[in-house]
C-alpha cells in the first residue's frame, strides 16, 4: 500500500492524483513549486519503474511542467529528481524567475520559507484542478 514520506505530507498540500502520481503543492510562496510522486511502493530512482510507469511519469512531468509554467508565468523551469532529504521517488518542478531570491542558484540555498495563506493555496489548487479537468 502506497504511503506518502512524512516530510511530503508535511511540507505540501494535495492536488489531484493523476494516472501514475499524487500532485502536491510545496508550502513555499517563494517559488511556485510542484511535486509529482509516483504512487507506487518502495521505489526510490527513476530506473525502478518499469517501462509504462516510467513512460507514464514523463507524461506527467511534461504536462505538469506545461502548466506550471503557463500558470505562474514562469522565466525558467526546474525540474529535478534529488532524493537527499526524501528517498521515495520524488519530482520536483519548480518555476522560476530572474528575481528570485536565489537565481540563478538552485532553490536550496534559500532557508526562508514563506508559507502560502489558506485562500492562495485553495486559489492555486482550485486553478490548477481546472486546467487538468
Amino acid at each position: 500500500m502506497f504511503t506518502l514520506d512524512n516530510k511530503l505530507q508535511e511540507d505540501t498540500f494535495f492536488i489531484k492524483d493523476l494516472k501514475l502520481s499524487k500532485l502536491l503543492l510545496m508550502n513555499n510562496k517563494n517559488y511556485p513549486w510542484l511535486i509529482l510522486v509516483p504512487r507506487l511502493d518502495n521505489i526510490t530512482e527513476i530506473f525502478h519503474l518499469n517501462q509504462d510507469q516510467y513512460n507514464d511519469l514523463n507524461d506527467e512531468v511534461y504536462l505538469i511542467s506545461k502548466i506550471s509554467n503557463n500558470f505562474f508565468n514562469a522565466d525558467k523551469m526546474n525540474i529535478a529528481t534529488l532524493g537527499n532529504v526524501v528517498s521515495q521517488l520524488h519530482i520536483h518542478i519548480i518555476s522560476r524567475y530572474k528575481n528570485d531570491n536565489s537565481f540563478p542558484s538552485p532553490v536550496w540555498i534559500d532557508k526562508k520559507v514563506r508559507p502560502y495563506s489558506k485562500e492562495e493555496v485553495e486559489n492555486i489548487i482550485k486553478n490548477i484542478n481546472l486546467v487538468l479537468a
